[in-house]
């Protein structure tokens, strides 16, 4: 049974991309959002795709693969999918389901314009975007 959207709401409130977003701005992306099941070992994305869509996980783990080489683990309340969406270029990687996954997709043609109404959701996706950057430069912060 699809989640209702108060339930859609209450899921995307815990997600780190929509820190800081506002009770009727996570309505509307409730409305925009569609809950996406995988099984084990399916691919979310698939590397050189082109990218139409980002997903936000919202139950079991995931891995990225790029080349045959596994890059990092996500998890319930990870994004991933963002940057194809802002460039449309192909996918970086694969993201392959370890286990069952569900996941809420958001397509791209209503990820833009909601960037441009919600100023906010653009921050938080730069400092994940920024902090993904620093760790596969290697260049931890030192405090």
């Amino acid at each position: 049974m699809p989640a209702s959207t108060q339930e859609k709401v209450a899921q995307l409130a815990r997600v780190q991309l929509f820190g800081g977003v506002s009770r009727p701005a996570l309505e509307r992306i409730a409305e925009l959002v569609g809950e996406i099941d995988f099984s084990a070992g399916d691919y979310i994305v698939r590397q050189g795709q082109l990218g139409n869509g980002l997903y936000i996980i919202l139950s079991g783990t995931a891995r990225v693969v790029r080349s045959g080489e596994d890059l990092a683990r996500l998890g319930p309340g990870d994004s991933f999918g963002e940057l194809a969406v802002i460039d449309r270029s192909p996918r970086m990687a694969n993201v392959i389901a370890d286990e069952p996954v569900t996941c809420f997709g958001l397509a791209s043609w209503d990820l833009l314009p909601l960037l441009e109404k919600e100023p906010i959701i653009a921050v938080n996706m730069l400092r994940e975007l920024s902090s993904r950057v620093r760790s596969l430069a290697g260049m931890h912060h030192r405090h």
